[in-house]
């Protein structure tokens, strides 16, 4: 039988010590490299199931959200009218911020969704740039993909496209993009400078980016860092804003703005008091702590026009 992941065990219930080797949502020490992947693997197992259905997308819990999925991309800053325009099983509540409010794109442009999950953004996008535009999605997760496509040919859009692969290594050409968005993804990725590095190749010059992100205001405990359930959940994967940003101009972006900053533990103590308390059960570490830490970003950058 193939050993699950400790992310898997615990949406399988698999939570007491006497069902777990190791505690919950801790990492076991290895090798850097298969510490990487082994948190790559959860990422995807993770996301693949809220692919599925089998658990909440809106707040990382087991058991549903206490708010829909609409409710919680409206919070972060999603028109009502927007969201009306794409199939409901493209929004899954997965976000952290609403990037392409600040995108301005045009028609006729083409523009890349780093992690593009089920297609949501992908879809608002679509209908900026129009059909003489065309827009990517690039996700590593094959539900999410398959979801994502199903979506499309609902809604009949030809100039959209959803290519399986890693942020890392992106399937896409280079300085065939004109802009490029991220909602809530990049944190997840160990290796977040060949992202950037990866970003900085796809643009034009004169391209721009607007992500939304987790990052960090100082440093967490050790606890929540080394938290596997809080790493798929987007707290432990998020780097310090100064790191995070020094990675991007490292790259070759400049201009970096940040448009919107927010405390992502405050609004998810509103939204999901569960998994807070949840993360504080098995860290031992009291919210007050991580309160004012935590951060959602929205920032733009532009790659150098020559």
């Amino acid at each position: 039988m193939t050993e699950m992941t400790e992310a898997t065990k615990q949406e399988k219930g698999c939570c007491a010590p006497t069902c777990c080797n190791e505690p919950e949502g801790h990492v076991k020490e290895a090798h850097p490299r298969e510490a990487v992947e082994e948190r790559v693997q959860a990422v995807r197992e993770r996301y693949g199931r809220i692919a599925e259905g089998a658990v909440s997308g809106c707040c990382g819990g087991t058991s549903g959200c206490a708010t829909s999925e609409s409710a919680v991309s409206l919070g972060i800053g999603y028109d009502a009218r927007d969201l009306a325009q794409v199939p409901v099983e493209a929004n899954l509540g997965l976000g952290c911020g609403a990037p392409l409010g600040f995108l301005a794109l045009r028609p006729g442009e083409t523009v890349l969704d780093l992690g593009s999950g089920p297609g949501l953004d992908v879809f608002l996008a679509a209908r900026e740039v129009g059909p003489g535009g065309r827009v990517i999605g690039v996700d590593m997760t094959p539900a999410m993909l398959e979801r994502a496509r199903a979506n499309a040919a609902k809604i009949g859009l030809s100039h959209v496209e959803f290519r399986e692969g890693r942020l890392e290594a992106l399937p896409v050409e280079s300085g065939s993009i004109d802009a490029v968005t991220s909602n809530c993804v990049i944190n997840l990725v160990p290796d977040k400078r060949a992202v950037f590095a990866e970003v900085a190749r796809v643009l034009r010059p004169g391209g721009r980016v607007v992500i939304s992100d987790i990052l960090l205001r100082g440093r967490l405990p050790e606890a929540v860092e080394k938290d596997l359930l809080a790493y798929v959940g987007c707290v432990s994967g998020a780097m310090r804003q100064e790191e995070y940003f020094a990675l991007v101009g490292a790259a070759g972006l400049e201009k970096v703005e940040v448009l919107r900053d927010v405390d992502y533990v405050a609004g998810l103590i509103e939204s999901a008091p569960d998994e807070v308390r949840a993360l504080e059960a098995r860290t031992g570490i009291q919210r007050e702590v991580v309160v004012g830490r935590v951060r959602s970003v929205t920032f733009r950058a532009l790659k150098p026009a020559r």
